[in-house]
């Protein structure tokens, strides 16, 4: 696939555009604590190293406060993802998130106030190699504008910004135009990758629950990657940001950017169904995430499809009743116990990747 050619933007130990992986990144839900409260902090580091297992690459923070000034610099020092800062309204803010050790920031310039604060927050940007991402959406348009057409707007209002940071010598800029419609979202996108070299970051804004998300940003993100645009992305969901990370590592495998990781099939419920497939999948497609070998597992729960399926697995687990059986390349390796069965499965993909 050929991928759009772009600006390189640093983001931390992250190289974003000019054919780089496509960066992964998600947004942290919860409110900051103080940094006193030891044991929310430990908490907040040990998912944000279970994002990073699972292939994010990015994580975003809002910063709504300087109250929160010394937890967030301890985050960037201490996250194993990239860290980005969402600000709104106050350039004091931007700059204080820069001055913290955030690696990007979010800013939507037409929010900020007057264009010298916003050339206060480039320059404090510039001095501390901090990237920035123009974030537009459709719900966020210039006042004066809303009754016009929000591609042409969208577009039009991202290029006047980046000639303001032109002028002032900055060019570590991202670009997103977002909007809850999927036709504006990727039309939006396009016009943009035809009239910048910019890279751009993906996502469908507010994009609702799991299947409404999904298949939104699959929709209009996955057109828009399979045609060489985009170079960061986030699925936007209104759940756990655990299947923000899964559905974009899936989108990328299925357009074809992503080749690593593993390939899980699995069946749905029927009443054929004797092993509760649906229970396990959900407990082990999170760890699968974790490996990056290419290896199919299938996950069956009858004696249908189960037996066929696992001959063109690599890895799989079948169950009959209370009976589970593990298969490795198409060949039954051992009956195992339900209780059990995970712990079989993890060993099994481990001895795989150890052989290849």
């Amino acid at each position: 696939m050929n991928r759009r050619k772009t600006n390189e933007v640093f983001i931390k130990d992250i190289t974003i555009g000019s054919g780089h992986p496509v960066a992964i990144q998600t947004m942290y839900s919860l409110p900051l604590h103080p940094l006193s409260e030891r044991e929310w902090y430990e908490q907040l580091l040990f998912t944000l190293r279970s994002y990073a297992t699972m292939g994010c690459d990015i994580i975003r923070f809002s910063y709504p406060s300087s109250d929160h000034f010394e937890t967030f610099r301890a985050i960037c020092n201490d996250s194993p993802l990239a860290v980005v800062a969402d600000i709104h309204f106050d350039q004091k803010l931007a700059i204080e998130a820069i001055k913290a050790g955030s690696a990007k920031i979010r800013i939507n310039p037409g929010n900020i106030g007057s264009k010298n604060k916003v050339r206060e927050i480039v320059s404090c940007a510039k001095d501390h190699a901090c990237a920035i991402r123009i974030g537009l959406n459709g719900g966020s348009l210039p006042v004066r504008r809303r009754n016009e057409d929000p591609v042409a707007v969208m577009v039009e209002t991202a290029l006047e910004y980046t000639d303001w940071f032109e002028s002032w010598n900055f060019d570590q800029t991202v670009l997103s135009v977002k909007h809850t419609d999927v036709d504006y979202t990727y039309r939006s996108y396009k016009e943009l990758a035809k009239q910048c070299s910019y890279p751009l970051h993906l996502g469908v804004t507010e994009a609702g629950s799991i299947v409404s998300a999904v298949t939104r940003s699959t929709w209009a993100l996955g057109r828009l990657l399979s045609e060489g645009i985009g170079d960061t992305m986030r699925i936007s969901i209104s759940d756990d940001n655990m299947y923000e990370i899964s559905a974009a590592k899936e989108i990328l495998r299925t357009v074809g950017i992503e080749h690593k990781g593993i390939h899980l099939i699995s069946c749905p419920k029927c009443g054929r169904s004797t092993f509760d497939s649906q229970s396990f999948v959900k407990k082990v497609e999170h760890k699968l995430l974790a490996y990056k070998s290419d290896l199919t597992v299938a996950i069956m729960g009858c004696q249908v499809n189960g037996p066929g399926e696992a001959a063109h697995a690599d890895i799989a687990i079948t169950g009959i009743g209370k009976r589970v059986f593990l298969y490795m390349k198409g060949k039954l390796v051992k009956e195992v116990l339900s209780d059990t069965a995970e712990e079989e499965l993890m060993k099994a993909i481990g001895e795989m990747i150890d052989a290849q």
